[in-house]
């Protein structure tokens, strides 16, 4: 993976200032020098600058960026950050049209392929990508993001001028991007937080491409094209074909995912969907003599700390000692406490440039800056939920049943302790509802289907959009911040397309969560992890965490020149502090509880000051 940033203007020529303009991408690019460290490059023409920092995964010696081509007179150049999976089946084709390549990189199939096809070349891809192309002929720029948004790509226009980054802080560095609020800034923070509306960058005109689409900017304007959707269709496979199926594609996704010039190693947390790809990885590199490194996370102190509740029912800890007992890694066990947990609460928001998951987010930081000291490269089990169904709000009916984002139903819980006057300025009830039915009704819909199943289509695909979009965003930004590219092969197009249309009878089979992927693993991982219920990433019950916490937040709100205090009620914030800890209702997904919220309330202090 990498870092890309530039800017792309008709209106001006930036070589008639070239050491000012290079100077910017210079900035914007180092911003974005953790995403990359092992190079850098610039690409300036009359009127596109194009920067980038590189983490080098494949041809080590020959891939830097700005790749730029000239074919026929004409000049191309593409910054790139991602990976393309499938480039043995479009590489053969490109050589046969007559391109010679002169790097063993996915980036330079990329940019052949966009000029041997034109801008829907894209369609073609399987992988994980953000890119940016300038054709120096057509005179356009155009960004592209993948299917479903795992690699970041944030744009505004400004003056005329498009400005992009894989991160905002990359737009922060432009001389004509100045950071600043409105009131739908707030809405999303305290309403949708740490999710956020597809497409939006929160700040004021900061903008996401959202997935599956591309942008071209031209003399005449900026046009959004929409590349891929997902299609509601009946499913006619029998139940052992579909298992059959399924077992091709998390093989076939995880195998194309380890292709790299590097070593790659696993997340492992003992549960399903992570010990599939821990096994399937292990087996494949030990064909050819090699051995998988694996990594698992948990808290100091949890074995005496940890309280089991419906969302997180037992530790991972024993079930990733069975796996270790079938498969030989190379393993490590990772622990945080609670004082560093408290410490990077800060960093994480220079992380994602906005409030993010908390303590969930910070431990996940911590842990890919240790990994990232051994490995360059992860697979993880990220999205596997989402897809094949395995969260609470696919079977338990009061959630199931519920008439908005499942994951973050309690819009009081989430507010406890805002001001009165601004709580009701913001009228948040009013926004995420309509931010819900907007997402509703984009929703595919198949004709004749029963009302029960095609709620739990929408509830999947409101889940692709908001909350699988939350998770890979924290998986990007806190592994990129170390340089650790982390790969999710559960979120191939493929198998998204295909298990959204099989019938949840099949997905949840006499009432087993996620039994259509157990039954197609069942060969792979041993009969504890196989009926293991699903327990979400860790998180630390350590008395002292909230204690932390809540001298930290004493400080915040006893200070008068802290931004976020003409947004609270001192009272009902004190009061809250005094009360006992919740862990069993969490206000967003399953590990936002109340410990959570006092921490997000921490960064979006932070945040506010920051910017």
């Amino acid at each position: 993976m990498c870092g890309i940033a530039g800017f792309c203007s008709f209106k001006l020529d930036f070589l008639q200032k070239a050491g000012f303009w290079q100077q910017i991408l210079l900035d914007m690019r180092g911003s974005l020098a953790h995403r990359g460290k092992d190079s850098s490059g610039e690409y300036l023409k009359e009127h596109v600058g194009l920067g980038h920092a590189r983490l080098a995964i494949r041809d080590l010696a020959f891939g830097g960026q700005p790749l730029v081509r000239r074919i026929g007179g004409r000049e191309y150049a593409i910054v790139y950050n991602g990976e393309i999976y499938n480039v043995d089946e479009l590489k053969p084709q490109l050589k046969a049209a007559g391109y010679r390549f002169g790097t063993a990189t996915d980036t330079e199939v990329i940019l052949y392929a966009y000029i041997e096809y034109g801008a829907a070349f894209v369609s073609g891809l399987n992988g994980i990508f953000a890119f940016a192309i300038w054709d120096g002929h057509k005179q356009q720029l155009l960004l592209y993001r993948d299917r479903l948004g795992v690699k970041p790509l944030f744009y505004t226009c400004r003056d005329d001028m498009l400005i992009f980054g894989s991160e905002i802080k990359a737009l922060f560095n432009h001389p004509l991007v100045v950071p600043e609020v409105t009131m739908d800034s707030f809405r999303e923070i305290f309403g949708l937080g740490p999710a956020r509306t597809p497409g939006c960058g929160v700040f004021k005109d900061i903008f996401e491409v959202l997935p599956g689409h591309y942008q071209v900017f031209s003399n005449d304007g900026l046009r959004e094209q929409r590349y891929w959707r997902l299609v509601a269709r009946e499913h006619t496979e029998t139940y052992d074909q579909t298992v059959e199926t399924v077992a091709f594609l998390v093989r076939d996704a995880i195998t194309r995912q380890l292709v790299s010039d590097v070593p790659v190693c696993c997340f492992l947390s003992g549960g399903v969907d992570s010990s599939i790809v821990t096994a399937v990885a292990a087996d494949f590199l030990g064909r050819s003599g090699g051995r998988l490194n694996s990594f698992s996370f948990d808290f100091k102190d949890n074995v005496t700390f940890f309280r089991a509740n419906a969302f997180q029912p037992e530790r991972d800890r024993p079930f990733v000692d069975v796996m270790l007992g079938s498969y030989d890694v190379n393993h490590t066990y990772l622990e945080c406490n609670e004082e560093e947990l408290v410490n990077l609460l800060d960093e994480v928001v220079d992380a994602k440039d906005l409030p993010g998951m908390a303590d969930v987010d910070a431990s996940l930081l911590y842990f890919c800056s240790l990994v990232a000291k051994q490995n360059k490269v992860a697979l993880t089990g990220e999205c596997a939920d989402e897809i094949f169904c395995g969260y609470p709000w696919f079977y338990r009916d009061e959630l199931v049943n519920a008439d908005g984002f499942p994951w973050s139903l309690d819009l009081q819980a989430r507010t406890a302790f805002l001001a009165l006057d601004f709580a009701e300025e913001l009228r948040l009830e009013e926004y995420v509802r309509a931010k819900y039915l907007a997402s509703v009704n984009a929703v595919p819909r198949l004709v004749g289907e029963e009302p029960m199943a095609a709620k739990r289509r929408a509830i999947a695909c409101l889940g692709f959009a908001w909350f699988m979009q939350t998770l890979l965003d924290r998986m990007d930004r806190m592994s990129m911040f170390s340089g650790l590219e982390a790969r999710v092969p559960f979120a191939d197009h493929r198998i998204v397309e295909y298990v959204l249309n099989v019938p949840w009878e099949m997905k949840c089979r006499n009432g087993v969560a996620k039994s259509l992927l157990r039954e197609a693993a069942k060969d792979l991982l041993p009969e504890a992890i196989l009926q293991r219920k699903k327990s979400p990433y860790p998180k630390t019950y350590h008395p002292h965490y909230q204690q932390l916490l809540a001298r930290r937040f004493l400080e915040v709100i006893n200070n008068p020149n802290s931004p976020i205090t003409p947004l609270i009620d001192q009272e009902k914030a004190l009061s809250f502090l005094t009360a006992p800890a919740e862990y069993g209702r969490p206000w967003f997904g399953q590990l936002m509880a109340a410990p959570q919220l006092i921490a997000y309330y921490l960064q979006v202090n932070y945040w506010l000051e920051k910017f």
